[in-house]
């Protein structure tokens, strides 16, 4: 029995990377969600590099997310993020994490329509506030009241995170699980559209 289901893991990770083709799997959702460690499970599952957008713009500027939100504001940070994850995404396939914000911006947005699948994990704001209130890193809750910024942010983000090509419902459950589901999804949503216009290329 085990051999049967590890073929048949093995089937699902080769029909997802073939229809996949260089496109990137891109995490999206609100910070708490869980993008970085669900990213990375479902990386060593796809057996594909796992890069985090907010790694790479602190490497890029050697400073960290909070620092460069105090030192040049949002906008500024915004624009950088848009540049990082530009050419992030021209190195597919692989699995990349994102900055609650990114997928705000209609130009990022675009550029992983065109070179990514998008996976928002979704998750309820006492999940989110939990998780959250473990670190201190959060330039956008650095306010009396995080709880009602983070309702805020739902209220705002949601209806356009809601545009990703995928949603799965991240909870207070194990990673492997949330990860497996991410899996089965993307499965489901390659194989319901064509295979990715740049398999051969």
């Amino acid at each position: 029995m085990a051999t049967m289901v590890l073929a048949a893991c093995e089937e699902t990770v080769a029909e997802i990377l073939t229809r996949l083709g260089r496109r990137s799997v891109v995490f999206i959702g609100l910070m708490g969600a869980g993008k970085t460690a669900i990213g990375r499970k479902v990386a060593a599952t796809l057996g594909l590099p796992f890069l985090d957008s907010d790694q790479e713009i602190e490497a890029v500027s050697r400073m960290s997310v909070p620092e460069l939100f105090e030192r040049y504001g949002e906008p500024e940070f915004r624009a950088l993020e848009q540049r990082v994850i530009a050419r992030l995404l021209d190195h597919g396939p692989q699995v990349l994490s994102t900055g609650g914000g990114a997928f705000m911006n209609a130009q990022t947005r675009d550029l992983v329509a065109r070179s990514g699948v998008s996976v928002w994990l979704k998750a309820e704001i006492d999940v989110l506030m939990e998780r959250v209130s473990k670190k201190q890193n959060r330039p956008l809750l650095k306010n009396p009241d995080p709880r009602g910024v983070m309702m805020r942010l739902m209220t705002e983000r949601y209806p356009v995170y809601g545009l990703a090509d995928v949603t799965v419902s991240t909870r207070d459950e194990k990673k492997e699980v949330i990860a497996a589901e991410v899996v089965a999804a993307l499965l489901t949503h390659l194989t319901a559209v064509p295979a990715a216009a740049g398999v051969s290329e």
